[in-house]
């Protein structure tokens, strides 16, 4: 077994945080609305292939997150968004779960010297509470809703992760069994 070197400075500390990239576009979600009884909701629908993919990281201890929307879902992407966030914790050192997409095995893959990689088993999306951040940045912007630009699907997607203070994110990814671990 080869033991890894940690860059530490005394001032950081070790944190963990959860990594996923999810999709999101100009094909609509349908979803449940109220309306009077008797009354049939018309929804709007459309379906125009155009995406964007959101990169994010979120620490169930502190709240702290880290997005970035990208173009893409690919090594080269990744290679940004972790390049992104080594900056973002700054000295601090990550371990960082996630999950086993090809693009973070990827021998073309750079992580920075902060950050550690610990894979998430195969299909087990239910252990990555990145899952239900993207469900959350779903219902509060993207349900019933067209957009007329792959734009106004970033502008949303901007407006909406500023909207999640970090107790929402605590409340969504602090679960019990990983608070207890850290």
């Amino acid at each position: 077994m080869r033991a890894h070197i940690l860059p530490f400075e005394p001032d950081s500390k070790i944190r963990v945080m959860f990594m996923d990239e999810a999709v999101f576009g100009r094909i609509s979600d349908p979803s449940n609305c109220w309306a009077p009884m008797g009354v049939r909701p018309i929804v709007p629908y459309q379906t125009v292939r155009e995406y964007v993919y959101l990169y994010g990281a979120s620490e169930p201890q502190t709240g702290d997150d880290c997005f970035l929307i990208m173009p893409k879902c690919n090594t080269e992407m990744t290679n940004i968004y972790l390049q992104h966030l080594s900056t973002q914790i700054g000295r601090d050192y990550l371990l960082l779960l996630t999950d086993n997409a090809s693009w973070h095995k990827s021998k073309d893959l750079e992580i920075p010297d902060n950050i550690r990689f610990f894979f998430i088993p195969p299909r087990t999306p239910e252990m990555n509470p990145q899952e239900q951040i993207w469900q959350e940045i779903r219902k509060r912007g993207f349900k019933n809703t067209l957009f007329k630009s792959i734009a106004s699907v970033s502008d949303k997607l901007c407006e909406v992760i500023q909207g999640l203070s970090s107790d929402v994110i605590k409340s969504i990814t602090g679960r019990d069994w990983i608070l207890s671990m850290l």
